[in-house]
C-alpha cells in the first residue's frame, strides 16, 4: 500500500507541475482580477480536496460505527490527516487571493467562518486521537467528531446561496452551465483532478503508516507481561 501510494503521489505531483505551467503560461488572466486570479487554480482545487477528505472521513466514520472494522477507523484517520494538511493550504491561499481582490486578508462571512470551523474541528479530531490510547474509545470518539463533517461539508457549499458573502459563488456546481471561459475551465478541471489524485496518494501512504503503527502497538502491548 505504501509503495502504491508513493507512485500515485509522484504522478500527482508531476501533474501539479503541469497544472501550474498551464495556469501561468497558457491560461489567460481574468479580465477583472488580473494576475491575482491565477491563485484560483490552486485555492479552489485544494479546497475541494480538503472538503473531500473531511467528507470521506465522516462517511467512513459512520461505517465504522456500524461495522466496527478497525481498518475503517484507520482510513478515516488517514483521510482526516490529509484533510488538515490540505486545509492549511486552503486557508493560506484564500487570504492571499482575497487581499488584492477584497482589500482584506479575512472577513467573517459565512463561507470563510464555517470553513475555519470544520478545519478546527478536524484539528481537534487529530488532537483527540493523539490523547487517547485505548483503541476502542479512541475510534468511537473520533468517529463521532468525524461524522459531523457529513453535515458541515454540504452546508459550507450552500452558505454562498443562503447568506450574504464576499466569497464568490461556485463556478462548477451550479444549476446552469459553469460560468468560465473554456480555457480557464479546462485548467480548473485538470487541477481538481490532480488534487483528487494527490489526496488519494497521500491517504494511501498515511493509511499504510497507520497500519504499521497499529501492528507495532499490538506487538508492544503483547510483549508487556
Amino acid at each position: 500500500m505504501a509503495r502504491r501510494g508513493t507512485v500515485v503521489t509522484a504522478v500527482a505531483l508531476l501533474g501539479l507541475v503541469g497544472v501550474y505551467v498551464r495556469a501561468l503560461a497558457f491560461t489567460p488572466p481574468d479580465r477583472a482580477q488580473g494576475l491575482a486570479q491565477k491563485i484560483f487554480y490552486v485555492h479552489a482545487p485544494v479546497a475541494w480536496a480538503a472538503l473531500l477528505a473531511f467528507a470521506i472521513t465522516g462517511l467512513v466514520s459512520l461505517l465504522y460505527l456500524v461495522l466496527r472494522d478497525r481498518k475503517l477507523d484507520l482510513i478515516a484517520a488517514a483521510s482526516a490527516e490529509v484533510g488538515v494538511a490540505f486545509g492549511i493550504a486552503m486557508l493560506t491561499t484564500g487570504p492571499i487571493w482575497g487581499k488584492p481582490i477584497w482589500g482584506t486578508w479575512w472577513t467573517w462571512d459565512a463561507r470563510l467562518t464555517f470553513t475555519l470551523i470544520i478545519f478546527l474541528l478536524f484539528v481537534g479530531y487529530l488532537v483527540l486521537r493523539g490523547a487517547l490510547t485505548d483503541f476502542d474509545v479512541r475510534a468511537r470518539f473520533s468517529a463521532v467528531l468525524g461524522i459531523m463533517a457529513i453535515v458541515l461539508v454540504p452546508f459550507i457549499h450552500v452558505t454562498v446561496y443562503w447568506f450574504r458573502t464576499l466569497h464568490p459563488k461556485p463556478v462548477l456546481l451550479k444549476p446552469d452551465a459553469p460560468s468560465m471561459p473554456g480555457t480557464m475551465l479546462a485548467t480548473l478541471l485538470i487541477s481538481v483532478g490532480v488534487f483528487t489524485v494527490l489526496y488519494i496518494g497521500f491517504t494511501m501512504q498515511r493509511y499504510a503508516l497507520a497500519v504499521l503503527r497499529d501492528v507495532r502497538e499490538e506487538e508492544t502491548a503483547g510483549a508487556i507481561p
